[in-house]
C-alpha cells in the first residue's frame, strides 16, 4: 500500500548536545528536534523528530540522519510508528545515499506490525512531499 502527502515543519529547535569527545571536521555536527504536520488524501498526522546533521547551509553540502515518531493515519488506519531517513547532498539538486525505512516493531493501534519504507522530495517551490510504501499483517478472520 502507499500513503502520500505533503508536510510542513512546525518547529525546528537546535539542541545543545555536541559529540564528545570533540572532533574537528570540515562540517560541524549539530542536533535538533523538529515537529512536522502531514496532510494528504491518504496521510494525516504529526511527527516528533530527532535530527542530526553535518551541513553547510551556504554551500548546500552535507548529510543528515533523522528518527521520526509519527502519529496519525495512513490510508485510513490510525496509529503511530517510527521511521528513519537520511541523505547526502554535494550542493546540487540531486541527493545521494538516501535511506528511508519504517522501524520494525514500532507500530501501534491499526498500524501495529507495519513494515516498509518510503521517501521524500522537496520540490523547486519548497513543497515537501512524503510517501510511505507499507504493509500490514492480515487481520485474523473470526
Amino acid at each position: 500500500m502507499r500513503a502520500s502527502g505533503t508536510f510542513k515543519v512546525v518547529s525546528f529547535t537546535p539542541a545543545s548536545l555536541t559529540p564528545q569527545p570533540p572532533v574537528e571536521t570540515g562540517l560541524p555536527v549539530g542536533v535538533a528536534t523538529m515537529e512536522k504536520r502531514y496532510r494528504g488524501d491518504t496521510l494525516e498526522g504529526r511527527s516528533a523528530t530527532v535530527f542530526t546533521a553535518a551541513f553547510d547551509q551556504e554551500a548546500g553540502v552535507g548529510s543528515y540522519v533523522a528518527m521520526e515518531s509519527f502519529e496519525g493515519s495512513l490510508d485510513g488506519r490510525e496509529g503511530a510508528f517510527n521511521f528513519v531517513h537520511s541523505a547526502a547532498t554535494d550542493g546540487g539538486p540531486a541527493r545521494a545515499a538516501e535511506h528511508f525505512a519504517i522501524v520494525p516493531g514500532s507500530g501501534t493501534g491499526a498500524l501495529a506490525g507495519i513494515t516498509g519504507g518510503g521517501g521524500l522530495r522537496v520540490e523547486a517551490d519548497g513543497t515537501h512531499r512524503i510517501w510511505f510504501d507499507f504493509a500490514l499483517p492480515l487481520a485474523p478472520t473470526p
